[in-house]
């Protein structure tokens, strides 16, 4: 695929140093730098919810009298 694309400074700059380390083109360079960005490892770690029990015990089956249970009746 042929495309026009505009890097800014900073991708430039790592365009230029991996065409100077490995003796690569700009198009072998731009995609060796786009795969690596693709299989780097996630920096946000995992989202665990944390549970602790109430001692209540509620049918949610009326969500208002849930919501009056746990809110209080002049939440509203």
């Amino acid at each position: 695929m042929r495309t026009t694309i505009e890097f800014e400074a900073d991708t430039t700059k790592a365009i230029e140093r991996l065409r100077r380390e490995d003796g690569r083109g700009v198009s072998e360079a731009v995609n060796e730098l786009i795969r690596r960005g693709l299989n780097a490892p996630s920096s946000t770690p995992t989202f665990v919810q944390r549970t602790r029990p109430l001692g209540l015990k509620l049918d949610v089956s009326n969500i208002g009298e849930v919501l009056e249970v746990l809110e209080g009746p002049d939440a509203r």
